[in-house]
């Protein structure tokens, strides 16, 4: 293994779209059991999230999903195929059959971080601005 976890001689993998960490709550179980493995929150993205876990699931699992977004509050149900497993670490999983209503809400999550990501941002560029401009005035 690699420090990063991925096996030596696996290429990295592409991101096809800006992941958030705005989930409230998760529950995954595998399909047809009654068992429920309740995780951290992973990153979200819409087609699919990383979910820190020790379970270990195989690659092609299929699970059933349920997560609060954290920014809307909205409440999404779906079924997941297990597309990575990193032992000790967590799985990488990509919705199936994700409804368009349960889409457009992930789309309106991500959406609303990253106004909220731009929002913060420039205030730090201020202060750290400030504090050069008031260190020089010392000299």
């Amino acid at each position: 293994m690699t420090d990063n976890g991925r096996l030596p001689g696996k290429p990295p993998i592409a991101r096809c779209g800006p992941r958030v960490y705005s989930l409230r709550e998760i529950t995954i179980s595998y399909e047809g059991q009654n068992a429920q493995i309740v995780v951290k929150p992973p990153n979200l993205s819409t087609r699919g999230m990383f979910i820190n876990t020790s379970q270990i699931f195989p690659e092609g699992a299929v699970l059933n999903l349920r997560f609060t977004l954290v920014l809307t509050g909205a409440h999404v149900r779906t079924r997941c195929e297990v597309r990575n497993c990193q032992a000790g670490v967590g799985i990488g999983v990509e919705f199936i059959g994700l409804p368009a209503e349960a889409m457009k809400m992930i789309e309106h999550e991500i959406a609303l971080s990253a106004r909220t990501l731009r929002r913060r941002r420039p205030r730090k560029r201020l202060k750290k601005a400030i504090s050069r401009t008031a260190g020089k005035r010392r000299h």
